[in-house]
């Protein structure tokens, strides 16, 4: 984070969760946070404010602990420190935009209505950023509000790829598909690593691994996602740190019957209880897992390779999607900075002839500020970067209010161009 100085315009970025909102400002010439902070615990009495600017942090109570009092909050300590001037727009993350989203949007009365009708696709996400987006027009109404979605980048997935094989009117009359998540950071990894190296976007393959701790991967083809392994919800796919992954949905019933619970029940298990924590019994800290099984603890070392074996055979399962793979990428927070997690899953891979570089894999980390390849040299490229989803949302917010991009009023944008489907010939030779 730098000092603000004589910053001219800005962009303020929004990521509310059900009981937090986040923010940034960003610089728009030098795409810089200026400053950045949380309130949390909201709708609670512990509700409280943080904020970070001019290498400064503050912490205190927050009276009104809704989200329109943290958004006032937050546009009131802006003022305070000269940067309310800045803001010429505010970028909201949207988890889930399903199909009717696939471009950001211009925020209306309408549309938000229309995020919050998504509901049963994203019943933790889209609620608490609905409610964050009317706080923020109600209270700075003179600036343009933007929603970016999470799910838009997939949209360019063929739907080969983004079916489930189920009844047809399943897909066709309920939306139930695949739609994928983390959309912002593969954007920004994917240029960022064609930038890094030297080739065109418009000609990469790329399989990337956002271990968060929500974690999910994405074969990306001359930046456009073709594949991803979160499905209808952020459930699905690869073990995260509380979340199961992929399971066989005949356990649900089966754990009903069992444990006397309701299907809800069931679900909030395996997104909650499940993962990291679920198998480990003492954490979902991927860092303290990992330090446990290093100490000789059986179920942490089950769990830390159970971790590692998933998102290995997924990085596999994501390749077929590509004609090739110009780098396998490392982001997000474990992604980013657990080396030993990253050499444990490249060891899974030796089929490949993956070969990860020790000491640059040691010395690659986000928490060090570096991007770069960490794999041996003359071996198929692995590459660690630090992910910045804020910048991405900050360029798209400001992308449509500067017309650079078309945005929907009242519907959702016109739909991104997915690869046209030639069906093959499967007779019998």
């Amino acid at each position: 984070m730098v000092e603000y100085g004589h910053m001219e315009s800005s962009i303020l970025v929004i990521n509310s969760g059900s009981s937090s909102l986040k923010f940034s400002l960003l610089d728009t010439a030098t795409h810089q946070v200026i400053a950045k902070g949380i309130a949390e615990e909201l709708k609670t009495p512990r509700a409280n404010f943080t904020i970070k600017a001019n290498n400064a942090k503050e912490t205190d109570k927050l009276d009104d602990p809704s989200f329109e009092g943290a958004m006032q909050r937050l546009f009131d300590e802006l003022e305070e420190r000269g940067l309310k001037r800045t803001v010429m727009a505010v970028g909201h993350r949207v988890v889930n935009g399903i199909d009717k989203f696939t471009h950001p949007v211009r925020l209306t009365d309408k549309i938000v209505d229309e995020i919050e009708a998504l509901k049963p696709y994203a019943p933790l996400h889209n609620p608490p950023a609905a409610a964050a987006m009317r706080a923020a027009m109600k209270v700075m109404p003179e600036l343009p509000q933007v929603a970016v979605f999470d799910t838009a980048f997939h949209s360019t997935m063929p739907e080969y790829a983004f079916r489930y094989a189920v009844p047809d009117d399943w897909y066709q009359d309920y939306g139930v598909r695949r739609y994928g998540f983390h959309g912002t950071s593969y954007k920004y990894v994917s240029n960022r690593a064609a930038q890094l190296l030297n080739i065109p976007i418009e000609d990469s393959a790329f399989v990337i691994a956002h271990i968060g701790s929500g974690a999910s991967l994405a074969a990306v083809l001359n930046g456009q996602s073709v594949d991803t392994t979160m499905g209808f919800t952020p459930l699905d796919g690869i073990v995260m740190c509380t979340r199961a992954g992929s399971v066989d949905p005949a356990i649900i019933p089966y754990m009903m019957d069992r444990l006397g619970e309701s299907a809800e029940e069931i679900v909030d298990d395996l997104n909650h209880r499940s993962g990291l924590l679920g198998m480990s019994g003492f954490s979902s800290d991927q860092r303290e897992v990992s330090a446990a099984a290093t100490k000789g603890d059986e179920k942490s070392a089950i769990a830390m390779e159970t971790l590692a074996y998933s998102i290995a055979k997924n990085i596999a399962a994501m390749m077929v999607a590509l004609p090739r793979v110009d780098a396998l990428i490392f982001t997000a927070g474990a992604g980013e900075n657990a080396s030993g997690l990253r050499a444990g899953i490249v060891e899974h891979l030796k089929v490949f002839n993956y070969q990860i570089d020790k000491d640059q894999n040691k010395r690659i980390r986000g928490r060090n500020g570096l991007d770069g390849v960490i794999s041996e040299k003359d071996t198929p490229v692995i590459m660690a970067i630090r992910t910045n989803e804020e910048l991405v949302i900050a360029e798209e917010t400001e992308a449509v209010v500067s017309g650079k991009k078309a945005a929907a009023k009242g519907k959702g944008a016109k739909a991104a161009k997915r690869p046209r489907f030639t069906p093959r010939n499967w007779n019998d030779e």
